[in-house]
């Protein structure tokens, strides 16, 4: 189906306000319950496309399209929306802040057990890196909403509100920062460990000696590897550098799923009781974790931040600490992806973990980050053909683009997801696990990231047809009519039928819809750039609007200059036509082409006319 984001996103609009804003009054929880991150996410499905399109903006009324407002009614007119918005955002904060200002990060069922006796008093507290990155994306939305908005003058009480949110949002975005870089790990592995033949093995895709492939890959890391022991200094375990030293051993780095057991406090925010907290995650990156908590830097790095001023002194030191981390991940998990000279490890899927776990769903993760890195750097044609065909794959894999099966595997990457351990939980009590669902979100969103990038037609073509066909999957789960949340996600068994096992659960699913929206936004970015356009494209344009001005030149050395007959008007306008043609040739090559072709028809009508008048003389 057609990608629509501006339509499809103030349907989820209508949607949510149905499900969550009744008698004025906003209810929280849906299929997880409530809990700080899902929380969270089903705000960010309203604020996150309203700060980050301008065409869906909320906070200047002048602004706001009549569409919008319609699709928002029940939150009241075009002056009351920005306060009702304000309203339910501090609900949120006093919902997920202690008596002390310090902010909750609460998991809830986004963690979960098989222990009969459910988790312990202490895991019940533990922070994941989703609480911290989707609360940066949130922070960072509502202080980008409140820097444009400007309330009444004369309403005091209303700025004192303001102002609560403001300082309780920045404080959250603080520790959510904090809990982001203490949670970042670089592990390092000998070559006949465990993890360090998975590493081998999965990156050797040509078979050459060992030897070779850690040489080379030393070679290809070198900067990487620097960077990390020269050049991040807070938060990380004291014999990193002595580890990265070592030449002979392998590393990964990323994100862990909570504050890493070996974090170290950060010595410029002693003070907040996040920096005390002793972590017990797993020292090794997770591919999920990574990608999600690269997606809340990248909001924090975004031009948007740096342009409305967000950020205070500590943020922005914070800040340039995580876009290090940021910056070497990408380039790192890149340059595996792509590693040897013949067929990239991306393209040998399913990708296979360190911890030697493999899965479709970790492919799709590590693309994630491929098309992530080609965005801050110049992507070649190369790349991104490759990546074309891994998204296809991984289309078909997943059951997207093929048919279900008795016993297919690939069901579990919708239902009920790829399970995680989450390996130092069961130091606090039984053992821990996360089970992410969102492959078709994630694929549409970063099929269109690399569709935005590509300037190769067919490839762009392709990506499109693999993004239009996930939203027809995606469009075939949603909540049906009759349910309380109808047009939100998710249920997955019409897709999966006939082989579906379970009832399907009505309630919404606030982690898959906002990531549908962030799919949906990563369209209307997509589609903000100029269209494709190849130098046949502009020779053809160019050709034809040769011959039309040829022929609009001669028309006019016969047509009688003081004529004011709707011929001569007829040539204006063809002239017109012409003129914009030109103008637009290098951005709009077929544009340019359909008004020259337009051009051409009309002089030829002049041309018949002309032939038939000097007959009939």
């Amino acid at each position: 189906m057609r990608i629509q984001p501006r339509h499809q996103i103030l349907d989820i609009w209508r949607a949510v306000l149905a499900t969550a804003y009744q008698d004025s009054a906003w209810s929280w929880g849906g299929r997880d319950d409530s809990n700080s991150i899902s929380d969270a996410e089903q705000l960010l499905c309203l604020l996150y496309p309203a700060t980050e399109i301008d065409t869906l903006t909320l906070d200047r009324a002048d602004s706001t399209g009549a569409d919008v407002r319609r699709a928002l009614r029940p939150l009241g007119d075009t002056s009351q929306l920005p306060r009702a918005l304000l309203e339910i955002v501090e609900l949120y904060l006093r919902r997920y802040t202690a008596e002390d200002g310090e902010p909750i990060f609460s998991s809830g069922r986004y963690v979960s057990t098989d222990d009969p006796n459910g988790v312990s008093v202490e895991q019940s507290d533990l922070h994941i890196v989703d609480a911290y990155s989707m609360s940066v994306t949130l922070c960072l939305a509502t202080l980008g909403f409140l820097e444009v908005y400007e309330p009444p003058p004369r309403r005091v009480d209303l700025r004192r509100r303001i102002e609560f949110v403001r300082e309780a949002m920045s404080r959250r975005l603080t520790d959510s920062m904090v809990g982001l870089l203490r949670s970042f790990v670089v592990q390092t592995t000998k070559p006949d460990e465990v993890a360090g033949r998975a590493i081998l093995s999965m990156i050797n895709v040509s078979g050459v000696p060992e030897q070779v492939v850690l040489e080379r890959l030393r070679r290809q890391l070198a900067r990487v590897r620097s960077r990390l022991r020269d050049d991040i200094r807070i938060g990380l375990s004291p014999d990193l550098k002595n580890r990265l030293d070592d030449d002979s051993l392998l590393f990964e780095c990323g994100w862990t799923w909570g504050i890493a057991e070996n974090a170290e406090p950060i010595d410029f925010v002693a003070d907040l009781k996040i920096n005390k907290r002793q972590g017990c995650a797993e020292d090794r990156p997770y591919l999920y974790f990574t990608v999600v908590a690269l997606d809340g830097i990248n909001d924090l790095v975004s031009s948007r931040t740096r342009e409305l001023g967000l950020l205070n002194d500590e943020q922005r030191r914070l800040a340039d600490a995580l876009q290090i981390r940021w910056d070497m991940t990408q380039r790192y998990w890149s340059t595996v992806a792509r590693f040897g000279d013949q067929m990239w490890p991306l393209e040998n899927i399913p990708w296979r973990t360190s911890d030697d776990e493999e899965s479709d769903y970790f492919s799709l993760l590590v693309s994630a980050v491929l098309v992530q890195d080609l965005q801050q750097r110049r992507a070649t044609d190369d790349d991104l053909t490759r990546a074309v065909q891994v998204f296809e794959e991984l289309a078909r894999r997943g059951r997207i683009t093929s048919r279900v099966t008795r016993g297919d595997r690939a069901i579990a990457l919708h239902e009920p997801g790829v399970k995680m351990s989450l390996r130092g939980a069961d130091l606090l009590g039984p053992p821990l696990y996360r089970n992410v669902a969102d492959f078709a979100p994630l694929l549409l969103k970063r099929s269109l990231q690399a569709a935005g990038l590509s300037q190769n037609v067919h490839a762009r073509d392709r990506l499109m047809l693999v993004a239009e066909s996930t939203m027809d999957h995606l469009s075939r789960r949603r909540l049906r009519t009759g349910s309380a949340a109808a047009g939100l996600w998710d249920d997955p068994v019409e897709v999966l039928a006939p082989y579906a096992t379970g009832e399907s659960d009505q309630r919404p699913s606030w982690y898959i819809t906002e990531r549908v929206v962030e799919g949906l936004v990563a369209a209307t970015k997509a589609f903000d750039g100029l269209p494709l356009r190849s130098g046949a494209q502009v020779d053809h344009a160019l050709q034809l609007l040769s011959e039309a001005d040829h022929l609009l030149n001669r028309e006019m050395m016969t047509a009688d200059a003081d004529d004011q007959s709707a011929m001569q008007a007829g040539l204006l306008q063809i002239e017109g036509r012409l003129t914009r043609a030109r103008r637009i040739l290098n951005d709009r090559p077929g544009t340019a082409a359909a008004l020259a072709m337009d051009a051409l028809r009309q002089l030829d009508g002049l041309a018949v006319a002309d032939s038939d008048a000097t007959r009939s003389m």
